[in-house]
This record gives C-alpha cells, structure tokens and sequence, in this order.
C-alpha cells in the first residue's frame, strides 16, 4: 500500500555528515508521521527521529543537537540531517511511516527496507 524508499547512507569519518532522504508513495491518504530508527549489530531496533504532521519533531537522546529531521510534506518525504557522527552512530537505518492508506481503517506503519550508515575512520 506504501512504498518507502532510502538513500543517503554510506560510509563516514568520524566528525563526518550525512543526510538520509526517504520518499513515501503508493495509496496514500493521510501522512501523519515519519522518522527513523536504526539497529546495529546485536542491538534491538531504536527511534533516532521523528516528526508528526504538526512537526514536532523528537530525537533520540543521543541525537540531540547533531541530528535534524524534517519533512517535505508536497513531495511525502523526510530528511534526516546526521552532523558530527561518531563510530556508535554505525548501524542500519529504517524510514518509518504511519498514517492513513485508502485501503486502511485507522493509521497503519509501513517501514524501508534500511539503509546501512558506517562511521568509521
């Protein structure tokens, strides 16, 4: 019903930026949030960012003042800004959506398919 698609992972230096873009598409009819969460190796699944359709805007604590989400709401797609990356920012990265689908009764999530963030020198 929602397709997400990820770019912008890669490989970094420690102190590095990246910016992480993700499209939402398909039978949309309502985007109430979007953000990010990542997973690294033998860790569990955590929220780095999101951001509602009023944009608030939360953050992992870690995140705080070197990571900005925002959001496109024309085009259905959401940044993630990462400034002053360290090693244990390395992980997978999942787009994140939940709204309202012309299918669906009441919000459902849909996730990406992860994009791999390596910060390493």
């Amino acid at each position: 019903q929602v397709q997400l698609v990820e770019s912008g992972g890669g490989l970094v230096q420690p102190g590095g930026s990246l910016r992480l873009s993700c499209a939402a598409s398909g039978r949309i009819f309502r985007t109430n949030v979007m953000g990010w969460y990542r997973q690294a190796p033998g860790k569990e699944r955590e929220l780095v960012a999101t951001i509602n359709s009023g944009d608030t805007t939360n953050y992992l604590d870690s995140a705080k003042g070197r990571f900005t989400i925002s959001r496109d709401n024309a085009k259905n797609t959401v940044y993630l800004q990462m400034n002053s990356l360290k090693p244990e920012d390395t992980a997978d990265y999942y787009c994140y959506w939940r709204g309202s689908t012309w299918a669906s009764i009441g919000d459902v999530n849909y996730w990406g398919k992860g994009t791999p963030v390596n910060v390493s020198s």
